[in-house]
C-alpha cells in the first residue's frame, strides 16, 4: 500500500501477530482508525465518540462486524429505533443513516486498505449499508419536533414570574439554594434577552459583558461576545457580538445586580465565568437546562417547550418588533437567512399588521380596516 492515510489499516492493526479470536482485534482497529481520520479533520471529539457509540450499537443489534452489514441490517436497525415507546424523530433517522453511511464510505476507500484485510482475513469485503433507495430524503427545510415553538409574551411572563417566586420559596422553607436559584432567574432571563445557545451561555465569562458606545444607556452591558459560538464540522467556535436592544434592557437591571450583588456571594474568586456554581465552577448546559425545566414546570407550560424555544422566541419577537431580517441573523449568528426563517413564529397580531399597513400603502390612508 503506498499512501497510508490516516486511519489506514497499516497505520492501526498490528503487524506479524496472530490472534486467536481476529475479528474483534480487526473490528477493534477499524474503530480506532475511523477515529483518527475524523481526529485528522478536526471533528470534535464528543461528535467522535457519538458516531463510535452508533456503530457499537448496530454491531451490537446486528451480532455481526462491519464487514458482515448488510443493506438489510441497516433498514432493520433504523425500523427497530423507530418502534418502541419513544420511536426517534425523523431528523435523527437521517443523522444515523448519514452517520453509518460515512463509517461505510471510510471502510470502502481504498486509500485505508480495510478492504484488503477484511477479504484477506475473513473472506467478506464491507458493503454500502445506506443508499438512496434506502435512506430518508431530505425533502423539506426543517424536519425538528412540531411541538418546539416560541413562547408567546404572557408565557415568557409566566416564566420569568415563576422563575422570580422560586427563591422566595425556598427561603420561607429555610432550605440551602437561595443563591443558584437567583442565579438561575437570571440565567434563563439572559438567554431569551441574547438568544443564546446553552452551551453558548455556559461558556459566556464577565469579560465577555461589554458597554455599547453607540448605546451607552445600558452601561456595561451594551453587548454580549459569544466566543464560543456553534461550529461547523471540523472548524472551530464561531464568534459573533450580541447587541442589548431597547426592548430588552431590563436585563441590564438582572445583570447588574446578578454582577454586582448576588454573585460576589458565591465567592467566585478569580473565575472568569458569568454564571458560577456554589462549589465555584462554571455553570454546566445540563444545569442551565435543569433551572428552565423546572421553572417551566412551576409556571404550569407546555412540557414539549424546551430552553431552545427561548431562542426561537427571541428570533419571533425581534421580527415583531420591526428589526430587519439581517440584523435578527446577525444576532444569533445564523450563517444563513433560511435557518433564522425556520425559527420565526409570529403572531396572528403581528401578520395583521403588515396585511394593513400594505392595504393602506395600496389604497391609501382613508382605508378603513373595519369595512
Amino acid at each position: 500500500m503506498v499512501t497510508q492515510a490516516p486511519g489506514s489499516a497499516p497505520l492501526v492493526l498490528a503487524r506479524n501477530i496472530f490472534h486467536l479470536d481476529p475479528a474483534p482485534a480487526v473490528y477493534a482497529a477499524i474503530r480506532e482508525g475511523w477515529a483518527r481520520q475524523q481526529q485528522a479533520r478536526f471533528l470534535k471529539p464528543d461528535t467522535i465518540s457519538s458516531r463510535l457509540r452508533l456503530i457499537d450499537r448496530l454491531s451490537a443489534f446486528t451480532g455481526q462486524y462491519p464487514w458482515q452489514w448488510t443493506p438489510a441490517d441497516g433498514e432493520a436497525f433504523i425500523v427497530h429505533l423507530r418502534s418502541g415507546s419513544t420511536p426517534i424523530q425523523l431528523s435523527t433517522a437521517r443523522t444515523y443513516e448519514v452517520t453509518i453511511a460515512l463509517f461505510a464510505e471510510y471502510l470502502l476507500d481504498v486509500r485505508y486498505g480495510w478492504v484488503d484485510v477484511c477479504l484477506e482475513r475473513f473472506g467478506e469485503t464491507p458493503e454500502p449499508i445506506f443508499h438512496e433507495g434506502n435512506s430518508v430524503l431530505h425533502t423539506v427545510e426543517y424536519e425538528g419536533d412540531p411541538r418546539r415553538r416560541s413562547l408567546d409574551y404572557d408565557e415568557i411572563q409566566a416564566l420569568f414570574d415563576a422563575a422570580d417566586a422560586r427563591p422566595r420559596k425556598i427561603l420561607g422553607q429555610g432550605r440551602k439554594g437561595t443563591l443558584t436559584a437567583l442565579r438561575d432567574a437570571a440565567v434563563i432571563k439572559t438567554i431569551y434577552a441574547y438568544g443564546t445557545r446553552r452551551t453558548e451561555s455556559s461558556r459566556v465569562d464577565l469579560v465577555d459583558l461589554r458597554r455599547n458606545r453607540k448605546a451607552p444607556q445600558f452601561g456595561a452591558f451594551g453587548t454580549m461576545a459569544v466566543r464560543f459560538g456553534k461550529s461547523s464540522k471540523g472548524a472551530p467556535p464561531k464568534r459573533r457580538t450580541v447587541l442589548t436592544v431597547p426592548e430588552m434592557d431590563w436585563v441590564v437591571d438582572v445583570l447588574g445586580e446578578w454582577a454586582t450583588e448576588i454573585r460576589p456571594r458565591l465567592a467566585p474568586g478569580k473565575h472568569p465565568a458569568l454564571w458560577v456554581t456554589e462549589r465555584v465552577g462554571r455553570m454546566s448546559p445540563r444545569s442551565i437546562n435543569e433551572a428552565f425545566v423546572t421553572a417551566r414546570r412551576d409556571a404550569g407550560l407546555d412540557e414539549d417547550l424546551d430552553l431552545h424555544c427561548l431562542r426561537h422566541s427571541y428570533i419571533t419577537h425581534l421580527t415583531e418588533f420591526g428589526y430587519p431580517a439581517r440584523f435578527v441573523q446577525e444576532q444569533v449568528g445564523h450563517s444563513h437567512a433560511a435557518t433564522t426563517a425556520i425559527y420565526m413564529g409570529v403572531s396572528n397580531e403581528y401578520r395583521n399588521k403588515l396585511l394593513e399597513s400594505s392595504l393602506k400603502r395600496r389604497l391609501g390612508e382613508e382605508w378603513d380596516v373595519t369595512a
